[in-house]
């Protein structure tokens, strides 16, 4: 009794429950494959390498992870870059595998030192452009099963029948995944969806002969596979080796915990609930090394196949063990019914994760925002859809970070007075740093100043060597025009990297601060 206890506690969260986490579990199951085998083919790999790669990241991440509920499997982000290795190199594949392996021991080295919490830190308008991006990246992904490719490799668009066919079936799954969980909740929307439109596809490929594309046509010939098996990457432990893997190794190791980082933030928001940004990225790098040694292509966090598990109802670990256990018996044994599951119901699902993903309230409060936070959506937004997710967030971050740093420019100011022996006091209050020194600059009437004049940095701090050029040019400005100055409350770093105006400084060991400065001058 006990031991059961504590496998409803581990698996099954308060406010989920079994069945639903199993059957939600078992739409995404469903939804993986042809994710799998999509970015399996964009890295120019067999399709059964995404497959059990989907299964690895997706169980152990859910066994051991910080955020229950999330989904996680091979993923487009990372399939282009490892493409790079797979045809760049004559032993590609085997780099690939040692690659990958690399990438889980970087991700739990991040993990280890705790960098994970810094996600918490990621502004709103980044988060928000970020998940406008990915799920238009999500849609341009489905697009492709609109296309076939001919028996010469020509890559074509559907049309006549069957383009209609395709889209009115499509259509049909996004019907019965939105508007079944209004009727009813026991079973998932878009579970339902798949198996109603595989079905009616049945029906008429027996009686009419109609034929629509399934997950078979995806497949290129490759045969089902046997459970991959524990090997060492073969590879040369040389220091050209390791030139090659580590640089692709940090690449994917940012992307990959970036995608699952930012999703577990989503997430978080979506259920209200908390995840454990640590323990995800120890959680990613242990699956990424168990992938890799299993010569699988390894992954991240699906945002798309996370968010139909949320809307399934799925809440608990258990969502994302059944998932990757169906996964797993999916492709050993039940390949033969799964292959037939028509491309059209698993892209009408798809569709309706972008319509549940996509911010579309940010087309009202865009106009309501401070035109900065639009920008910086808007560019997330686009970088995330041209590049990838890693450079979208990075460039987001310092489009923000320079803005932060402009508007706090903004804050430093002075109160101004004249003591009653004649002498012109400017206290000042605000960061004094690059951003600001010109402001810092203009606040003095040189000119017009009495003869001696006091600047007191009490509700100040100065903060870069920037700031202390800025304090020595309005030194010798005033030294220049013949005033007397004074300068207090610095601390011993601002002093000693004076120079000249060194001597201007009053001390007071009582009062004065005692803080760092960022510069290399003192390194």
């Amino acid at each position: 009794m006990i031991a059961l206890e504590l496998v409803k506690r581990f698996f099954i969260p308060k406010q989920g429950n079994a069945l639903k986490d199993s059957l939600s579990g078992l739409t995404v199951a469903l939804a993986l494959i042809p994710e799998a085998i999509a970015f399996a083919l964009v890295a120019n790999l067999s399709p059964f390498i995404g497959l059990y790669a989907a299964f690895f990241m997706c169980l152990i991440t859910a066994v051991i992870g910080g955020r229950p509920g999330m989904i996680s499997g091979a993923t487009g982000s990372m399939a282009i870059v490892m493409v790079s290795i797979v045809n760049g190199y004559h032993n590609g594949l085997e780099l690939l595998f040692a690659t990958v392996i690399l990438t889980g021991v970087f991700q739990i080295l991040i993990g280890t030192l705790r960098l994970g919490k810094l996600i918490r830190m990621m502004p709103k308008p980044v988060m928000v452009g970020f998940v406008n991006g990915l799920a238009i990246v999500i849609f341009l992904a489905q697009l492709h099963q609109f296309q076939f490719i001919s028996a010469h490799g020509v890559t074509t668009w559907l049309s006549g029948t069957s383009l209609d066919w395709m889209i009115a079936l499509v259509i049909v799954a996004m019907i019965i995944t939105h508007f079944l969980p209004k009727l009813t909740k026991a079973i998932p929307g878009p579970l339902t969806a798949i198996i109603v439109v595989t079905l009616f596809v049945q029906l008429l490929q027996h009686f009419y002969g109609i034929h629509v594309r399934v997950v078979e046509d995806m497949m290129h010939g490759a045969t089902t596979l046997g459970f991959p098996h524990l090997a060492i990457p073969h590879i040369s432990l040389s220091w050209h080796t390791f030139s090659i893997i580590v640089p692709y190794a940090l690449i994917l190791a940012i992307i990959g915990l970036s995608e699952s980082l930012m999703t577990l933030s989503l997430i978080d928001e979506r259920t209200k609930t908390r995840g454990h940004g640590n323990k995800e990225c120890i959680a990613q790098g242990i699956a990424n090394i168990v992938s890799g040694s299993f010569k699988t292509m390894g992954g991240c966090a699906m945002i798309g196949q996370s968010m139909i598990n949320i809307t399934s109802g799925g809440r608990g670990r258990l969502s994302g063990i059944v998932a990757g256990v169906f996964l797993l018996i999916f492709i050993l044994v039940a390949w033969p019914v799964i292959k037939l599951i028509p491309l059209a119901a698993l892209v009408g699902v798809m569709f309706m994760v972008v319509y549940e993903t996509f911010e579309w309230a940010s087309f009202t409060f865009i106009r309501q925002i401070p035109f900065k936070d639009a920008l910086v959506i808007i560019i997330v937004t686009a970088v995330t859809v041209l590049t990838n997710l890693a450079i979208a967030v990075f460039v987001g971050i310092i489009i923000a970070s320079l803005i932060f740093a402009w508007e706090t420019a903004k804050n430093i100011y002075a109160d101004t007075s004249v003591n009653d022996k004649g002498e012109k006091e400017y206290l000042l209050h605000g960061p004094l740093f690059f951003a600001s020194t010109g402001n810092f600059k203009s606040l003095f009437q040189i000119q017009s100043d009495p003869e001696v004049v006091i600047i007191d940095f009490k509700y100040s701090r100065v903060a870069d060597h920037s700031a202390i050029d800025a304090i020595n040019t309005v030194a010798e400005n005033y030294l220049a025009a013949g005033k007397s100055l004074r300068l207090r409350h610095l601390s011993p770093e601002c002093c000693e990297l004076l120079g000249k105006a060194k001597s201007l400084v009053e001390i007071n060991q009582l009062e004065d601060p005692d803080y760092h400065i960022a510069t290399d001058a003192l390194a």
